[in-house]
């Protein structure tokens, strides 16, 4: 994606005087030094316009996004030599509350892209919910690198010396929902100064509106680093900080204004008195901070990814937060993010620094797993060998620490790598960097042998094959039955029950296969299809000692032998009908098959039969007992 919209010939400009449009109450008339040598007249509406202010002026024959042509015209009278530009007509963001505002080092007469080095691409990555250590260019960079083969440095983020003794203790009452916290009170800071343009344009890129600096410093370290942060406002923090679960009921103003309703799933930061924010979702609108605030408490912190997870979406908000704490965030890296929010906050806003003050409960702060990858299951999972010092080179270079031996390596993935547990994520990572479309291909060679099946055996899909061809339709119906079912075909025993049914209708796993075909054939008489014939093949379920399974065929038909017609009867289904379509298939096993009564007692008394091959009962036929 273009990191701008396309335009031309927009310079950095400032304005040197300004006055009121003698015909229009909104508009002013401004004298603009361009870098030319000479002021030009440039009418503008924009309400933050004012003297001594750097912005964009889209110069007499630029052209903006959209093909819109700069001339110089007349409005109400007065001559403007070009327009001062809005964020939103350069195609930089949404905002067009007011002309751009650039730092007043901003050189004059310089091109605008090439001031904010808007020649630029924005790469969008989609990722999947395993890949949370890519939702910053850290991580990103790491990949890449070890893509490419290359080396990958970071920059170094030396600690912070603290030149105050200010600090606020530090509670934790939700040790497993939240075991690192970390915190630091930054006095004195002036936070009315302007960010860096060269971090707005790093967070308008990054999807994220400059706010203030101490915002925008915390939004840009979770760019950088992964680590979302937040700042409180010091003087609306009471006492201590504590870090608990909410209760039931309870009310929180969220930043931006709407007040939710919270219950014993939500992890709080709190102080001695109130709530200050939703951990990991957003902060309170009680204690944010604004470009009045001069001191501060800078949160630093690792989260349950289970105890976020969700949350923001309950609330109907989303927050760059919430999507990393809830995906994980790396459980180590909250005080090198501190430091470097700290560092960057002293540039801009100058200040004092406090200790960081640190409560953790170890106990539940994530381990990394050591893995053993053998050579043997790598072969075999990708079925060709990776040069074993190809592996440790991938390996390392995704800075994961690799012990090689003889025939194995024993790696410890980074703490930022949640989804590294078992030999099998380590050969993922081994073949995506080695490159999918780099895997050879070879041809299998192997020994086509048909089987020929015994004459008395008829394999099921040839069963299917042939009732369909007599006009079945197959049917699936649930394994699960109810207790009513059974009990009114009498044939409940030997039935298994399950511990946790979805309901009382699928409470039994089924002793028959009747029960479910019944209810089927139940449902098209309802809807008016008055001829059904369908089968199913599955499995039935006895308890004798142990579970028993069988697979069972069942063949069921209702309705007219034929569809209307003036040369056919009207004659329904009987017995001798389901008859005859068994001996088709009977025929096909070249053994004798014999038909005796029985005595079921969900069947007509005198329209049953059992079926015997070879002198051995293997099912029974009849019509359903009329009561």
């Amino acid at each position: 994606l273009p990191a701008a919209g396309d335009f031309t010939y927009v310079v950095v400009a400032e304005i040197v005087s300004i006055e009121k449009h003698p015909d229009a109450d909104k508009l002013n008339i401004c004298q603009v030094d361009s870098g030319n040598g000479e002021l030009l007249q440039v009418v503008c509406g924009a309400p933050n316009a004012r003297a001594g202010l750097k912005s964009a002026l889209a110069m007499i024959g630029a052209v903006l996004p959209g093909n819109f042509k700069i001339k110089k015209s007349k409005l109400r009278g007065q001559i403007s030599n070009g327009m001062m530009c809005s964020d939103v007509e350069l195609g930089l963001s949404d905002d067009h509350s007011g002309i751009m505002e650039l730092p007043d080092d901003a050189p004059v007469g310089m091109d605008v892209r090439e001031y904010l080095a808007l020649n630029d691409k924005i790469i969008d990555i989609d990722l999947t919910p395993n890949r949370a250590d890519c939702f910053c260019a850290k991580g990103i960079a790491i990949d890449v690198a070890c893509l490419n083969n290359l080396d990958v440095k970071f920059p170094e983020i030396p600690p912070t010396t603290a030149t105050i003794d200010d600090e606020i203790a530090v509670k934790l009452e939700a040790k497993k929902q939240s075991p690192r916290y970390l915190c630091r009170v930054i006095n004195n800071i002036d936070n009315s100064k302007t960010t860096p343009v060269w971090m707005q344009e790093k967070l308008r890129r990054g999807g994220i509106r400059s706010i203030h600096p101490v915002v925008d410093v915390t939004n840009y370290v979770m760019l950088e680093l992964g680590q979302p942060m937040h700042g409180f406002d010091k003087s609306t923090v009471k006492g201590h900080i504590e870090v608990k679960m909410a209760n039931k009921g309870e009310k929180f103003t969220l930043l931006d204004g709407k007040e939710v309703v919270l219950d014993e799933n939500y992890l709080m930061i709190a102080d001695s008195e109130n709530y200050l924010a939703i951990a990991g979702v957003m902060g309170g609108l009680n204690s944010g901070c604004s470009d009045a605030t001069t001191d501060i408490v800078l949160e630093s912190a690792y989260f349950d990814p289970a105890t976020i997870m969700g949350k923001s979406r309950d609330l109907g908000i989303f927050t760059e937060s919430a999507l990393r704490f809830e995906r994980g965030v790396d459980p180590y890296l909250q005080e090198t993010a501190m430091n470097r929010a700290t560092q960057l906050i002293l540039e801009i806003c100058g200040g004092e620094v406090g200790p960081i003050v640190e409560a953790k409960a170890e106990e539940f702060i994530p381990q990394a797993t050591e893995i053993t990858l053998t050579a043997d299951k790598l072969k075999r999972v990708l079925g060709f060998e990776v040069e074993k010092q190809q592996v440790t080179t991938i390996l390392s270079g995704l800075q994961m620490q690799v012990v090689e031996k003889d025939n194995s390596w024993t790696v410890r993935a980074p703490s930022s790598r949640f989804d590294m547990a078992i030999e099998e994520d380590l050969i993922e990572e081994i073949v995506r960097i080695v490159g999918y479309d780099n895997m050879p291909s070879e041809n299998l060679f192997g020994e086509s042998v048909i089987m020929q099946l015994p004459e008395a055996v008829i394999s099921s899909n040839h069963i299917k094959t042939q009732l369909t061809t007599l006009g079945y339709t197959e049917a699936i119906n649930y394994s699960f039955v109810s207790q009513k079912q059974l009990d009114e075909l009498n044939i409940a025993n030997g039935s298994i029950p399950l511990k946790n049914p979805l309901t009382e209708e699928f409470a039994i796993m089924r002793t028959s296969m009747l029960p479910g075909m019944l209810q089927t054939v139940k449902y098209n008489l309802r809807r008016q299809n008055e001829t059904v014939k369908l089968f199913e093949t599955g499995t039935v379920f006895h308890s004798q000692n142990d579970i028993v399974e069988e697979e069972k065929l069942i063949v069921i038909a209702t309705g007219k032998r034929h569809l209307e017609h003036w040369g056919m009867s009207d004659e329904g289904f009987d017995f001798f009908d389901l008859k005859g379509d068994l001996e088709s298939l009977l025929s096909n096993t070249k053994s004798d098959y014999s038909f005796v009564k029985s005595s079921l007692e969900f069947l007509h008394p005198g329209r049953q039969a059992s079926i015997l091959i070879d002198g051995k009962e293997i099912g029974t036929i009849g019509q359903i007992h009329p009561e």
